[in-house]
């Protein structure tokens, strides 16, 4: 850790910490100890500012969902074509990986299969899943698309499978080296453009 970073408030340093591990070495892996020596502050600091590891895993979805969130918001306030709108979620995931780093895949995934029901991150995961059907659903009414909670639930399909298998393809290197959120976005952008062309059912 450099100086300029160990002069930062105690609750950043072990939020980063915290981050780099989770993310590194998963949830479950990464003891409190860890996070402490990384961020190098005491024990009594750490639970000056968390209850506890859980607490600490809840702020950093938290935190990683801000940054997520934040990462789609640019990308679109550069789009004004309804349809590029709507597939600006892969565009987005780029952009937060060129910012956060992609070894493992999606953060809010790896999550997803390691906190119980019962889990204070519960709600940030939760709030992710919110704000990409919401989302997805509201931009594809914008874009005056038929069933736009089918379109939401398509684009999410594919999302998630493409972010799945990102996070296997940086553990299995024969799986291939190209990128699967591309390819997702090229198969949603041919799917919506077959799925235009279609003539609604009774018309």
């Amino acid at each position: 850790m450099t100086s300029s970073a160990a002069s930062r408030p105690a609750r950043d340093r072990l939020l980063t910490a915290a981050g780099e591990l989770f993310y590194e070495s998963g949830i479950a892996a990464t003891g409190v100890d860890a996070v402490l020596r990384r961020a190098r502050v005491s024990a009594a600091t750490m639970y000056a500012h968390f209850a506890g590891k859980d607490d600490l895993v809840a702020a950093y979805l938290h935190q990683r969902l801000e940054v997520w969130q934040q990462s789609w918001d640019e990308v679109l306030a550069g789009r004004t074509d309804p349809v590029d709108r709507l597939l600006s979620v892969f565009d987005a995931v780029a952009a937060f990986r060129a910012q956060e780093g992609a070894r493992r895949g999606c953060g809010f995934l790896a999550a997803a299969s390691e906190l119980p029901p019962d889990h204070p991150g519960q709600r940030w995961l939760q709030a992710d899943s919110r704000l990409l059907t919401d989302r997805l659903r509201h931009l594809a009414v914008a874009a005056g698309l038929r069933d736009p909670a089918e379109v939401a639930a398509t684009l999410l399909l594919l999302y998630d499978g493409a972010l799945a298998r990102s996070a296997r393809q940086a553990t299995t290197p024969e799986l291939g080296r190209g990128d699967p959120v591309e390819h997702a976005r090229r198969v949603a952008a041919g799917w919506l453009a077959a799925r235009d062309q279609e003539t609604p059912a009774g018309t």
